[in-house]
């Protein structure tokens, strides 16, 4: 079997379609590392880190990466540790990463983004198949809309469910009247047959005004509310006080975040990413605690480029534990644009074709590899220079 021969990284930055913006987020989205990775035989495979400098975990428990830290990791630790890696080897790749250096899971997740990528490609079979085979062929979509004003979310809201978009998150968290009038307004916008969530990433002070905000939430019929506050045991004591179900997301990096989720009764819904735990070989393991203890999950990301999001609909289509609607861009380049706005964050993507949505769900690319091949002229074309 060939193995690993040379790793390098790229920085680019995609032009986004509208300002995307969450609680506590200060730079923009789109401006992500590239990874691409050559095995001995002339193929390629990509990857892709999504890394923002000021998204982490709980009370500083896990950290951000910018994309100077992730290539720096990338470049100067992770590529020469795991050159002459045999394709296929996904837990020689983590040892050897783990061993060298600690932490920096979006790095990590980016190199192995391209092994499987690779991997998957010299054995002519798409990611899913790697990941234990595919659960699933079609990724339903929930859409994001961003801390914009009310009458943009508002009129995104009713354009997305025109298009077939069945679930629409909201990003709440900064003015909880605010919040309590953007629900409402999203809402009344989409009528009854569009489900509905929110998203604090972590901005109510206290588990009360969390809970007190919920309630009054709670009759324009969320399907989740997603980490109101920051800390396990604080969310434990939303999820007890509120009858919609709490997700948990910057709670949950990792398997053994999930094992102190499922001890305290924190949540009834874990969010999954291909990045927190370091990688798709992590996310299953992720997936499989949660499928044991009957949690549900659903796949969400950092509003990835297609390089990476095709790691989030190969992980979709794999893990059992992924029932809901996932927070996954519809990537799609700009010639494939043609005014819908439903999953597009960007003006313009990185892969050749675009994903496929029908009926509000993307159907899970099945060639080799990631499944979509990536468009080395437009990496160029939006390739940042140092």
């Amino acid at each position: 079997m060939a193995s690993i021969k040379s790793i390098n990284t790229l920085l680019v930055h995609l032009p986004t379609r509208r300002e995307h913006k969450w609680t506590g987020l200060t730079e923009p989205i789109g401006r992500y590392v590239l990874v691409r990775m050559v095995d001995d035989e002339g193929r390629v495979g990509w990857g892709e880190a999504p890394a923002l400098k000021d998204w982490g975990g709980e009370f500083g428990r896990y950290f951000g990466e910018s994309h100077l830290v992730a290539r720096t990791v990338i470049e100067h630790y992770l590529a020469p540790t795991v050159l002459g890696v045999e394709l296929g080897n996904v837990a020689e790749l983590h040892a050897r990463m783990d061993r060298l250096i600690k932490g920096y899971p979006y790095a990590k997740a980016a190199v192995e983004f391209a092994f499987y990528d690779l991997s998957s490609r010299a054995l002519g079979v798409p990611v899913s198949t790697l990941l234990g085979g595919r659960w699933r062929d079609r990724v339903p979509v929930t859409h994001s809309i961003g801390l914009v004003p009310i009458a943009e979310a508002e009129k995104e809201a009713a354009k997305v469910a025109t298009e077939g978009i069945k679930t629409i998150k909201i990003k709440v968290g900064v003015n909880p009247q605010r919040d309590l009038e953007v629900v409402r307004a999203v809402r009344t916008a989409v009528g009854e047959t569009v489900d509905l969530c929110i998203d604090a990433n972590e901005g109510y002070a206290t588990p009360g005004e969390a809970i007190t905000l919920i309630r009054q939430m709670e009759k324009h019929r969320l399907k989740y509310v997603e980490q109101p506050v920051m800390g396990i045991e604080r969310l434990a004591e939303v999820a007890r006080a509120v009858d919609t179900p709490v997700m948990a997301d910057e709670s949950a990096w990792n398997a053994h975040d999930v094992v102190q989720i499922i001890a305290q009764r924190a949540a009834q819904i874990v969010s999954i990413y291909t990045t927190k735990p370091g990688g798709l070989y992590k996310a299953m393991e992720v997936a499989a605690i949660c499928r044991a203890a009957g949690i549900v999950c659903n796949v969400n990301g950092s509003v990835e480029t297609g390089v990476g999001n095709l790691a989030n609909v190969q992980l979709a289509a794999a893990a059992p534990a992924v029932v809901l609607s996932c927070v996954v861009p519809v990537s799609t380049p700009a010639e494939w644009q043609t005014g819908q706005i439903g999953g597009i964050y960007y003006k313009d993507d990185l892969i050749k074709q675009p994903l496929t949505l029908t009926d509000g769900a993307i159907t899970v690319p099945s060639a080799p590899g990631m499944g979509i091949e990536v468009d080395e002229k437009k990496i160029e074309r939006y390739r940042v220079r140092d």
